[in-house]
């Protein structure tokens, strides 16, 4: 499948894109909806939507650039074509974290609710986006011979995208089903989602052929071991203190 959808004045609009903005657009409406469920008012969640998806886009690219400098040291414009390739996930979790405690902290309203009410669509937006990798013919894994391997500038490879898909769908299964059945504590169906994204993450990742690296170490699986000790150590503390019960 060409992973051009159509052009417009010559500029071509690719499909990735095109499921980024689904991901996003489906997310932003599952997640209103959670807010007004758990109390959050309708204008102050827009406001949010605002400010975190424009800088959690922004975030994805810094955060190529600063573990990819080598393709830009020599060239730094070039850093500014996002055209080109290079966003990281990861970049936008951070960025979003660190919007919505500053967003949280002015507004004068719970973190974790927050947090709770976009976790959810957080991940469903990631299963839907992963599928742009696979009309773009990127973030695969290496050779193998099962037969769901999907084939890649002639080899059969991982379709590590499909992993995490699948993974990610399930994920938001579970999270919609325990807020309403056994969540106890705010906060904790946004740690599970960093716990549960994490654990894929650290498995798909040591499959992929493309991994951002810090010298020997894949910058993706050192963030997922790091995102499963903190949500864990978090999730099992403030439910033990019973910190923000519902």
């Amino acid at each position: 499948m060409d992973p051009v959808a159509f052009q417009v004045l010559g500029l071509e609009v690719r499909w990735y894109g095109i499921l980024i903005a689904m991901g996003v657009l489906i997310g932003a409406i599952i997640a209103l909806r959670e807010a007004k469920r758990l109390g959050l008012e309708e204008e102050t969640f827009l406001d949010f939507l605002i400010w975190v998806v424009p800088l959690s886009l922004i975030g994805t690219r810094v955060y190529y650039v600063i573990f990819s400098w080598d393709l830009y040291r020599d060239n730094p414009i070039k850093a500014f074509d996002i055209r080109s390739g290079g966003l990281a996930i990861h970049g936008a979790i951070i960025t979003a974290i660190l919007v919505a405690v500053i967003f949280t902290r002015i507004k004068k309203i719970s973190f974790w609710t927050l947090a709770d009410a976009c976790a959810p669509s957080l991940i469903l937006g990631q299963a839907i986006g992963r599928w742009g990798n696979y009309l773009n013919q990127e973030a695969h894994g290496g050779p193998t011979d099962l037969p769901w391997g999907i084939m890649v500038d002639g080899a059969k490879v991982h379709p590590t995208f499909l992993y995490e898909s699948i993974w990610n769908f399930g994920a938001f299964i579970f999270l919609i089903w325990y807020s309403r059945n056994k969540q106890k504590i705010k906060g904790e169906i946004f740690l599970l989602y960093i716990a549960l994204y994490s654990f894929i993450r650290l498995f798909v990742e040591g499959l992929r052929t493309d991994s951002l690296m810090l010298g020997p170490i894949r910058v993706a699986q050192l963030m997922s071991l790091i995102g499963i000790v903190v949500a864990s150590f978090l999730f099992y503390k403030r439910r033990k203190e019973g910190i923000d019960t519902i």
